[in-house]
């Protein structure tokens, strides 16, 4: 076939094969993918696709193995566009992956490099074998370095080395064109003994030659634990502790790293190691965790309440806090703490939590509170501004820190520990004095992300990043070090970053007079019946939705999955895993949610974006955020659309789902006041406080923050029976000139350049980037 020939060749006239691959390459690509096709198509009245069209294939990713790409390419082929055109546009998108799959078959690749564990001091080979219209000539790259005289079909490194271990490929060149064959990892053991194993005799069996040894570790200390098999393609690994999996990135490598021991991860561990069907186990090895006593301080427990205001009504919206949050929650989770993380609650929403918070505490408790969003001052006294406080607002709709730490005085809690990342600035509106008497106690630990009568800032940046607070907390808050001696230490930090320097201070108040540390260990005491009883109403608050699999008429199934985000925000996602032989067409959505809004093929689509590298892909994805406000049980339809061969109209299935009330939905915190709450503790006369941020909202803190920050995402919320407060969860969008962080400025601080902040490409940006540098390499 010529080329004229195969140019004016419609795309529906295209060999399943070609097709197929076509698809595959432009399915997985994000930034080079089949949107960015759509669009410039979008752009051509020839082949114009509409918003709907789009949409449609966008949906087809419920399908079983359904392609979005192969849609849209049967719709521009229904509009006569021909491979010519097709070659035309994804020249102009640079995606070389796609043209590759459309060029004239002139390499084939018959036999790929596999990747494989082998042992120092054995003959490594790697194959490559292919053939073309003409003689065909091989290049093996080890990553992006040439690997010096490899030039043959195999690849022989004798003997292996350490250094060897890495990432192999192959570039096959057949006169102008080329293929790259598929990446093959070499992974390296370095064992002492041989085992009986050959250099040939890798093919096809799994052999633990490193096995993992037992030890005897302190409370902090990092546990290493090594193990290691021999086999071919390379083996995979699962870590267990006392027959259970471990599920966090670490669990599934060869080497299995925690950073901070605790006493739950003493136990027997042992490896899975699996190579195709063959499976294997290592021994099973004891870890012992104990004190360092008689010097270690112990908590009876470790509970953290963090509050991230960020969306608010009538006052500038800010944009950290959900990271400072997020970033929080992992670390003190790791610390052995009980937390509890909200977004955007209203002033009685933050009361009831308080008083959840509270129900938590009771001697020798270890008690922090973090609470990101705007915030004020007033003689001594920080208040904490709720996303409805109104414009202008009053001390009576914030909180006061001071009550609360009151309240918690009174558990007789073992550590106080107060992180503020708000402004101090003085509220000349408010001329409120507050009269809260403290207990004198030596355990009391206020961390301010800035000094008294002064402004804290978040950094002006398109993507998401930390307020300058948690910026350098978080590189700090794991280490095993008094708590006060730990904020000095992020204050050093702090005071050596530019971008503040002069304007943020961390200030640190402390009565601490022992050394106790967020590190220190959990030894319960005798508890009372209901303090257990609230720490199990803690544990069932913040139990997900278990997994389930919906049966349809038709003999579709279709699988249901939950994760949390926050302790008020859950995510959906949702995927299709069997279908009937003879249905040619299967979607499914959500009735009582609009597909347009938030059953998205990406998680980022969905505003997802701190969770999206812990979800299974290739779902649809659904954000619900404010569960704080759901009333009753939380139910929708999942509607299953579908066609068979023998018939053209769709035909619907429906099925309600209920999964009553989730994470933090249990603890009804949309009630207005209970009777404990915090509020009682600040009897005072409440004068309006009016924030002068609202009224200067285009002005921003000296050299802090970008012309324009925009939005990157929206959560987006339609009522669900049993709706979230009746009427959906609550949009989160960022204000076009949003202040840098949390409070009252003055209206002449003027504008300044932005501040660049350090960004992480996309991995698939990344390997283009690096095929391309091949490419241009060989040119």
């Amino acid at each position: 076939m010529s080329d004229s020939s195969d140019r004016s060749l419609n795309l529906n006239f295209l060999k399943e094969p070609v097709l197929r691959k076509l698809c595959e390459a432009l399915d997985k690509t994000n930034s080079k993918g089949w949107r960015k096709l759509g669009e410039m198509v979008g752009n051509d009245r020839r082949f114009r696709v509409s918003s709907d069209e789009m949409e449609m294939c966008s949906l087809k990713v419920l399908e079983l193995e359904g392609s979005p790409s192969r849609v849209l390419l049967r719709l521009m082929g229904d509009r006569g566009c021909t491979l010519g055109h097709l070659v035309d546009l994804l020249q102009t998108m640079g995606h070389t992956d796609a043209l590759q799959c459309v060029k004239p078959p002139g390499i084939q690749i018959l036999i790929q490099p596999q990747s494989v564990a082998i042992i120092v001091g054995h003959n490594l080979r790697l194959s490559c074998y292919a053939v073309g219209k003409a003689g065909v000539q091989f290049q093996w790259f080890k990553t992006k370095e040439e690997v010096h005289n490899s030039s043959s079909p195999d690849l022989v490194i004798s003997p292996v080395q350490l250094t060897d271990a890495g990432f192999y490929i192959c570039r096959v060149n057949c006169g102008d064109s080329f293929e790259f064959s598929q990446w093959a990892q070499v992974d390296v053991l370095n064992v002492a003994t041989s085992y009986g194993l050959g250099s040939h005799s890798l093919e096809g069996r799994l052999k633990v030659v490193i096995q993992p040894q037992g030890q005897r570790l302190l409370v902090g200390d990092t546990l290493q634990l090594e193990c290691g098999a021999v086999g071919r393609p390379i083996p995979r690994y699962q870590w267990h502790r006392n027959g259970v999996p471990l599920h966090f990135p670490e669990a599934s490598k060869r080497r299995l790293t925690i950073p901070y021991l605790l006493l739950e991860h003493h136990g027997k561990y042992r490896c899975e190691i699996c190579i195709n069907n063959e499976r294997t186990w290592t021994n099973e090895v004891d870890i012992l965790v104990e004190y360092q006593m008689p010097f270690l301080h112990v908590a009876t427990d470790k509970v953290a309440l963090l509050i991230g205001n960020l969306s608010y009504r009538n006052h500038p919206q800010l944009k950290a806090p959900m990271v400072d949050v997020y970033d929080l929650t992992n670390l003190l989770r790791q610390l052995n703490f009980k937390v509890v993380s909200l977004l955007d609650l209203t002033e009685s929403e933050m009361r009831n939590a308080v008083d959840e918070f509270l129900l938590l505490l009771h001697k020798g408790v270890y008690g922090l509170l973090y609470y990101a969003g705007h915030g004020y001052e007033n003689y001594g006294n920080s208040f904490m501004v709720p996303v409805d406080a109104p414009n202008p607002y009053h001390s009576a709709n914030c909180l006061c820190v001071q009550s609360i730490l009151k309240l918690m005085q009174e558990k007789e809690t073992g550590l106080n520990v107060f992180l503020l990342d708000m402004c101090r600035k003085r509220n000349i509106h408010d001329d409120t004095t507050p009269n809260i008497l403290l207990r004198v106690t030596a355990n009391i630990v206020f961390g301010y992300a800035t000094c008294q009568d002064a402004e804290a800032f978040e950094l002006s940046s398109s993507g998401f990043t930390n307020g300058v607070f948690v910026k350098f907390l978080k590189k700090r808050l794991l280490e095993d070090e008094k708590i006060t001696v730990l904020l000095d230490r992020v204050a050093e930090d702090m005071g050596q970053f530019d971008a503040t320097k002069g304007k943020q201070a961390l200030e640190i108040r402390s009565s601490l007079s022992e050394r106790r540390a967020l590190t220190d260990p959990v030894l319960p005491g005798d508890s009372s019946d209901m303090a257990l009883a609230h720490n199990r109403q803690w544990a069932k608050a913040h139990e997900l939705p278990e997994s389930m699999s919906l049966d349809f008429d038709c003999g579709a199934q279709i699988k249901l999955g939950f994760a949390a985000e926050f302790s008020n925000v859950l995510v959906i996602y949702t995927h299709i895993v069997k279908k009937p032989e003879d249905m040619f067409f299967c979607q499914a959505h959500d009735l009582d949610i609009d597909p347009k809004e938030m059953n998205r093929e990406t998680p980022e689509e969905t505003g997802i974006y701190l969770l999206s590298s812990s979800l299974p892909q290739h779902c649809l994805y659904t954000r619900l955020s404010s569960l704080q406000k759901l009333r009753d049980q939380l139910g929708f339809t999942v509607c299953l659309q579908g066609s068979f061969k023998a018939m053209d109209e769709l035909v619907d299935w429906t099925t309600d789902v209920n999964i009553g009330k989730p994470l933090i939905a249990r603890l009804d915190l949309y009630r207005t006041m209970r009777r404990n709450s915090c509020l009682q503790t600040c009897p005072m006369p409440h004068s309006p406080c009016h924030s002068p941020r609202a009224e200067h909202l285009h002005h921003h803190p000296q050299g802090l923050l970008s012309p324009h920050c925009s939005s990157p995402y929206l959560d987006v919320c339609e009522p669900l029976q049993g709706a979230v407060g009746g009427s959906g969860c609550v949009s989160s969008t960022l204000y076009d000139n949003c202040f840098s962080r949390y409070g009252c400025t003055s209206s002449d601080s003027p504008g300044r350049a932005s501040i660049p902040i350090e960004t992480t490409d996309d991995i698939n940006e990344l390997q283009t980037v690096f095929i391309n540098s091949l490419q241009f390499h060989h040119q």
